[in-house]
């Protein structure tokens, strides 16, 4: 399908990419993207993500048939609440955030009053990068996009939201917001508190200064992921706090059975260990394909 008029909020990475895949692809007569600063509407011109680039949050939403908030998620109910007033009647809002239970919970019913639809949706796609200048317009071919509606959302507005991923060429999971929450606090969330603390462990000061000319790329692999957003990722650990928690507990769990492996000096449960992880990864990626970043 094609819009009139897609409403970006927030124009970084994610933000960014999704306008120059709906430009490339002419999905939408019109790309407007909110931004906070003079120099992201100069950076947005320059590369071309959106139509036009402004600071004015009720003008960039008045008459979009489609609003996709693409700020941290601690930000996007005071910006759906300035919006209130002048969303177009079935207007459609959806959201990027790797949380989606806290979204849908604060979103779906004010939005709702205005005459709107809310659907929350996550692409998993993204990058250590930040800001339009890392913005891809292939950034969402092939990853996985889960859509979270609940019994209370719209089923065309669910269906026209699942269509704006497919259009850019995600491939579409529904899943509950709980579901969701549970599923990425292990697979997104936790690899994301284990590489910052990889990095805050090796690189500590309290180190010998060699310590870092001895980092190389399985190192600079494994933190990649630590040079994200601090302010993301703040937020997203205190909205899914109860599921990443419990995922944490489980993950030190198995360090701390490898701990006592290496004490004991018990070969065989440290190469049981290696290998499971081998055969366990190995497996994904056969299935997986080649997975986009996240």
């Amino acid at each position: 399908m094609r819009w009139k008029k897609i409403t970006l909020v927030g124009v970084g990475l994610l933000g960014g990419s999704l306008g120059l895949a709906l430009r490339k692809r002419r999905l939408a007569g019109s790309v407007v993207g909110f931004v906070r600063r003079a120099a992201s509407v100069a950076e947005c011109n320059r590369v071309g993500a959106v139509n036009l680039a402004t600071r004015d949050l009720q003008s960039a939403v008045a008459e979009a048939e489609l609003i996709v908030l693409c700020t941290p998620i601690a930000q996007m109910r005071a910006l759906v609440a300035q919006m209130l007033p002048v969303l177009a009647p079935g207007a459609i809002i959806t959201d990027v955030g790797s949380v989606k239970g806290s979204v849908v919970r604060d979103l779906e019913s004010l939005v709702a009053k205005a005459g709107a639809h809310f659907v929350g949706s996550h692409p998993m796609a993204g990058s250590e990068k930040t800001g339009v200048g890392a913005a891809r317009k292939d950034l969402f071919v092939n990853a996985v996009c889960v859509i979270t509606p609940t019994k209370n959302s719209n089923r065309s507005a669910v269906r026209k939201v699942e269509q704006l991923w497919k259009s850019v060429g995600s491939r579409v999971l529904r899943l509950t917001p709980q579901a969701h929450d549970d599923l990425v606090s292990r697979s997104s969330h936790l690899p994301h508190v284990v590489a910052a603390q990889l990095a805050n462990c090796v690189l500590s000061p309290e180190h010998p200064k060699e310590q870092g000319m001895l980092c190389a790329n399985g190192f600079r692999d494994t933190t990649r992921i630590a040079a994200g957003s601090p302010e993301m990722w703040r937020d997203i650990a205190v909205a899914n706090s109860e599921n990443l928690s419990r995922a944490l507990g489980v993950f030190m769990k198995g360090l701390s059975d490898f701990r006592r492996a290496l004490k004991s000096g018990d070969d065989r449960a440290i190469a049981k260990f290696f290998e499971a992880a081998r055969e366990r990864r190995d497996r994904w990626s056969r299935s997986a394909g080649s997975p986009s970043p996240e």
